[in-house]
């Protein structure tokens, strides 16, 4: 009995499956797997962590009233409509905001003494108008004196030949017809006066070279609105060669050339917002003297037929066929 009972022990471990350790690998996962007690449906997440978010996985919408019209609610039921949407209360009045980036004029303008280029220091006249000059320089003194206190590092000597740079590519800005760098160059004063009767024309413009060096000669500084806007104005003298010659669109000249050099003396206005963090110094306007003599007037030109037209010819004909129609009567009435 105790043969067969240990034959049959035998027998069932022999019948047993193998273990896991004598198995290929990928079965081995599989037997682990499938040994595993499964708590919970496979169509549930595995962390529970996260079930009071989903559970507000959604978001009430108050739907409008669509039929509803502002003229019927009151006062108060528009208030409460405005609270609720975050909306705020209109104003009974209208406000535009604007900027004030430059002033609209030249305040107290440089007067140019006349015979300025021609005078000479020895003479009557050039002495009196240094006489002049030294009288009027107070000002300006305490004009800079004013421009340091926001910008330290200004000197009129360094600002002169700063300027000569800004009057120059202006000029070649402008025969380029770059609308959008000449405004970061001139002030808003000055874009419509330079761009006034430039289209359709080709400007050639070259600076040649300062026949004197630039200097300052006028500075002046003013408050616009508040005490705190402050603007600069500092009149430049410059004494240079320069060429221009303006061509219409059909190419033909209209005035000066490119060919020959003038002398020019011009008194050119540079302006700043000194109240402005990033001013920067902008050509606002030239002044041109009482004394000066006018400018000649452009050449026009246009085209001239070879042959006359054709209705001047036939009211030459009308009125020539009456006088000879009158000859012939007259000799018929004396034959």
């Amino acid at each position: 009995m105790a043969s067969f009972v240990a034959a049959s022990r035998a027998a069932i471990k022999f019948l047993q499956l193998p273990s896991a350790g004598f198995l290929a690998p990928c079965l081995q996962n599989a037997t682990v797997i499938n040994q595993q007690q499964v708590r919970h449906r496979r169509t549930k997440h595995w962390d529970p962590k996260w079930k009071r978010l989903r559970k507000a996985k959604f978001v009430k919408i108050d739907i409008p009233n669509l039929n509803e019209r502002p003229e019927d609610l009151s006062q108060e039921e528009m208030k409460t409509r405005m609270k609720e949407r975050g909306i705020m209360p209109p104003r009974p009045w209208l406000e535009r905001p604007f900027h004030i980036s430059c002033t609209g004029g030249v305040f107290e303008p440089y007067i140019p003494p006349e015979g300025d280029g021609r005078m000479s220091a020895i003479s009557r006249e050039g002495a009196k108008q240094k006489i002049e000059q030294l009288e009027k320089k107070t000002k300006s003194m305490m004009a800079i004196r004013k421009i340091r206190n926001y910008d330290e590092d200004f000197e009129p000597p360094e600002f002169a030949t700063l300027a000569q740079d800004i009057y120059i590519e202006a000029h070649k800005t402008l025969c380029e017809k770059n609308k959008y760098k000449l405004r970061e160059i001139v002030t808003e004063r000055a874009y419509p006066e330079l761009m006034h009767n430039v289209a359709d024309k080709t400007i050639r413009w070259q600076f040649l070279k300062s026949l004197e060096p630039p200097r300052v000669v006028h500075a002046r500084c003013t408050d616009v609105i508040t005490k705190e806007n402050i603007f600069a104005q500092v009149t430049v003298r410059f004494h240079s060669q320069q060429t221009l010659a303006i061509y219409d669109r059909f190419g033909r000249l209209m005035h000066g050339s490119e060919t020959v050099a003038k002398d020019c003396i011009e008194y050119v206005v540079f302006e700043k917002h000194l109240a402005n963090e990033y001013g920067v110094w902008r050509l606002h306007e030239k002044i041109i003297p009482d004394w000066m003599p006018p400018k000649a007037p452009a050449f026009i030109t246009y085209r001239v037929d070879d042959e006359p037209p054709v209705a001047a010819a036939e009211t030459e004909s009308k009125e020539v066929a009456p006088a000879e129609g009158a000859a012939k009567a007259e000799t018929v009435a004396t034959a």
